[in-house]
């Protein structure tokens, strides 16, 4: 699939108009869980990158493996922690790291999201600190009619911009090929569990 050409967006209202960009997919593409992605340039450095995969679960099964914050470097590649930090009442902070290989160096990326959950439908996430510029986005989940029972699209949605020493490119490629095996892996650990 090809990219298309960059679009400048003036607002975040504007990234639903990028994910609902995707082509339609076909039935067998879905069922073999492929990975559709998409991402344009913004501002500056920043990138807008939208993946989304088919999960043969329901909305609830799938929730259930986005929301264990406590286990989810336990099988997403790249992702080397993710703990729960304490936080004011109502709120969810969460800490992750992210370890990637750039030119034969290992970059570790550390970020503090706050999580606002909006079940079942939608997983907000923004940056609190960390070692971006500019960390934020959402996993949205929408219920699919299918042949053997209820169906997921799991769809994921990033702003990011990086540090001023990282090329904006360079950490696009590195976002869009991970993302690939990171909702490949959720596919798989929704499918374990259920």
């Amino acid at each position: 699939m090809t990219d298309p050409e960059p679009t400048e967006y003036s607002s975040l209202e504007a990234a639903s108009a990028l994910s609902d960009s995707f082509p339609k997919t076909t039935g067998l593409a879905e069922a073999a869980g492929s990975v559709e992605i998409i991402s344009e340039k913004l501002q500056g450095k920043q990138r807008r990158i939208c993946a989304r995969i088919c999960i043969p679960r329901s909305l609830e099964q799938v929730w259930q493996v986005l929301t264990d914050y406590e286990h989810l470097a336990d099988f997403v590649p790249n992702l080397a922690k993710s703990v729960r930090l304490a936080a004011p009442e109502g709120k969810i902070w969460l800490e992750q790291v992210g370890i990637q290989c750039f030119l034969n160096i290992q970059f570790c990326a550390r970020v503090v999201l706050d999580m606002e959950e909006r079940y079942p439908h939608e997983l907000g996430f923004s940056m609190l600190e960390g070692d971006f510029k500019a960390f934020r986005g959402c996993w949205r989940l929408v219920p699919l009619a299918s042949d053997d029972g209820a169906s997921t699209h799991l769809c994921y949605e990033l702003t990011v911009q990086p540090p001023r020493a990282m090329p904006a490119a360079l950490i696009e490629k590195h976002i869009r090929h991970n993302l690939i095996q990171n909702l490949i892996a959720i596919r798989q650990q929704a499918i374990a569990i259920a």
